[in-house]
């Protein structure tokens, strides 16, 4: 893919290098799964293609790195101070966005937010916030119970596997005696209202 919108300063080759040097090449090749199943669902719910690929890129940029630079950006950037008894689940999301900004130059709101959202959810989540949240889930790689049920859901439709897996991240954390971050259940409580069958 050619980047022509200038939502990244660069080439996606330039962008690959950048992220590459962030990740172990486990994580990198999951990144670049996950690039490949947002495009696919892009095209199938009529976003941005390129939009797509930078988010999908990006959504892991920050996975790899120590907690202290979460710790300090939590404080830089005036985060919520709750964050900071979570970890690098809810991290590397809703704080690595800003290093995304800061580090990649990317200032797409739309793309910041897919990176932002893609392990919590949010209340409200555009069709790009979506695609990455799903992408992630269902990457071809990912192979655990209900994969199988999120990617035919998914298929049909994109909202309908945003809230299948808001619903199968909170039953697997609750089964783990895992504490929940508090936008994961608002994102839980509004789209398993919006799809109460599914």
């Amino acid at each position: 893919m050619t980047y022509t919108e200038h939502l990244f300063p660069g080439t996606r080759e330039e962008l690959l290098a950048k992220i590459e040097k962030q990740l172990k090449p486990k994580r990198f090749q999951h990144v670049l799964r996950v690039e490949q199943t947002a495009i696919q669902l892009a095209q199938a719910n009529h976003v941005d293609l390129e939009k797509a690929s930078i988010a999908g890129l990006t959504h892991d940029y920050a996975k790899q790195r120590p907690d202290e630079d979460f710790i300090q950006a939590i404080h830089d950037y005036a985060m919520d101070p709750a964050l900071l008894t979570y970890g690098n689940a809810i991290w590397h999301g809703v704080v690595g966005a800003e290093f995304v900004k800061r580090e990649l130059g990317v200032m797409d709101e739309d793309i910041l937010n897919a990176v932002r959202h893609h392990t919590t959810g949010a209340v409200y989540m555009t069709k790009l916030e979506q695609i990455v949240y799903m992408a992630d889930f269902i990457e071809p790689a990912r192979d655990f119970p209900g994969v199988d049920r999120a990617r035919e859901l998914t298929a049909q439709d994109l909202g309908r596997g945003v809230a299948y897996q808001a619903q199968h991240t909170l039953a697997y954390l609750v089964a783990k005696n895992q504490p929940v971050y508090p936008k994961s259940i608002e994102t839980y409580n509004a789209w398993i209202r919006r799809y109460p069958t599914i």
